[in-house]
């Protein structure tokens, strides 16, 4: 694997770490801008609302860069984001800064991928887009824990001081570790042909599964330490612990899921949601039990967001691999997300605070049901047993059409090192 897929992973650490570090610091930032809980809250959502809208605007605006300096700039406005994030002295000045930065941590998104499989040969791109998506388990893993450490100790404002050095640092090292690239995007005519893809009826599914999948997800990961404290009865000290222990279970299951997903793209979703919805129905009915609460917990970490490489791998071959497209298959994810933590909350006021884990289990099912024209499209589980290309041996074209959905295309990175 290129040295540039981690230094790719290290960028999107650093992003998602900026993401979380509010859920830590609510308190503190607060205090510090005269605002309510609630209201820092929203910075959670303007964040979340910045990435699925902005995202691909300003992926079109970097598209007509080289992939250097398009990673140049979206450094740049991150770090702008955040720098104004620590200097911030009213709620409006830090609600722009969110603004800001959810809108480059989108766009480094859609790019990240994009290079991932410009860098590696095809038979390994599910493994490399794992591996940059690792930057985002393990954000989820360290990245709040951090955050909230230093914010805890020197203020929350230097929390955003500390993201703003390690970006600096990340930018550094990406831009010297990165072999030149061709272009990342297109252009006047040709940004119009590759808007072509859009038109694909497929891809809409495509990226509604995914949106479901991860919506499914975040029903629960929004409410855990609530249901843990006021169902399960876990004491509020061990609370950080578990959640350490969901972000080891979301690196584990990303990696595998991530040598798994070239193979067996639908094949894991299908066993993915499956499970899911096993582990979301088992966790409502038994909330209230410590152990196998902690354990529907854990499941949910292993196959939930971990569906991440298999979900893009599907996507590129669904379309195509320009950032745009990716770009936009992140704003999905990010839609799941804002779904399932406000369509949550509005349940836990109406029925109580299992209601998101019904509703993520509700969401897994439709993912299933989503995932149904494909399975059947295909006959028998060609999917589910490993198909000649990703096997290392030369596929005819009319087989690749059917395993993958999209038309046989030469690889962009053929004969890069991997």
């Amino acid at each position: 694997m290129p040295r540039a897929v981690y230094l790719l992973a290290l960028g999107i650490f650093a992003m998602v770490t900026s993401e979380f570090a509010v859920a830590g610091l609510m308190p503190q930032m607060a205090a510090g801008l005269g605002a309510t809980i609630p209201q820092i809250g929203y910075l959670i959502t303007a964040f979340a609302v910045a990435m699925t809208v902005g995202g691909p605007f300003l992926a079109i605006a970097v598209a007509r860069l080289r992939p250097n300096p398009a990673l140049t700039a979206l450094f740049v406005i991150f770090l702008v984001g955040n720098v104004l994030a620590a200097v911030s002295g009213s709620y409006p000045a830090m609600l722009v800064a969110r603004v800001i930065t959810g809108v480059a941590s989108q766009a480094f998104f859609g790019l990240a991928i994009s290079l991932a499989t410009q860098l590696t040969d095809e038979r390994v791109r599910g493994r490399a887009i794992a591996v940059v998506l690792n930057g985002l388990m393990v954000g989820t893993l360290l990245g709040l824990p951090l955050s909230t450490l230093v914010g805890e100790h020197l203020g929350w404002r230097a929390t955003f001081w500390a993201i703003s050095a390690l970006t600096v640092l990340t930018a550094l090292a990406t831009l010297v570790g990165l072999p030149r690239l061709e272009r990342a995007g297109s252009d006047g005519p040709e940004l119009r042909e590759e808007l072509k893809v859009f038109r694909n009826v497929k891809l809409w599914l495509v990226l509604s599964t995914s949106t479901l999948i991860i919506g499914a997800t975040f029903s629960a990961f929004s409410y855990l330490s609530p249901i843990l404290t006021q169902v399960t009865g876990v004491g509020e000290g061990t609370v950080p612990l578990l959640l350490i222990a969901y972000g080891a279970a979301t690196v584990i299951g990303n990696t595998v899921v991530g040598r798994l997903a070239d193979r067996y793209t639908i094949g894991i979703q299908i066993w993915g949601l499956a499970l899911n919805l096993v582990f979301l129905t088992g966790f409502a009915l038994l909330a209230h039990l410590s152990v196998p609460a902690v354990a529907f917990m854990l499941g949910i970490g292993l196959v939930g967001v971990t569906m991440n490489p298999a979900m893009a791998t599907r996507v590129q071959r669904t379309s195509n691999a320009r950032p745009l497209v990716n770009t936009v298959h992140s704003s999905f994810i990010t839609l799941g997300v804002i779904i399932g933590s406000s369509i949550g909350g509005l349940t836990i006021d109406a029925y109580g605070l299992r209601a998101p884990l019904w509703l993520g289990a509700a969401l897994a099912a439709l993912g299933l049901l989503s995932l149904l024209p494909e399975a059947r499209m295909r006959s028998k589980p060609q999917d589910l047993a490993p198909s000649r290309a990703s096997a290392g041996q030369p596929a005819p074209g009319r087989r690749d059409h059917q395993l993958d959905g999209s038309r046989p295309r030469t690889s962009p990175s053929s004969g890069a090192g991997t």
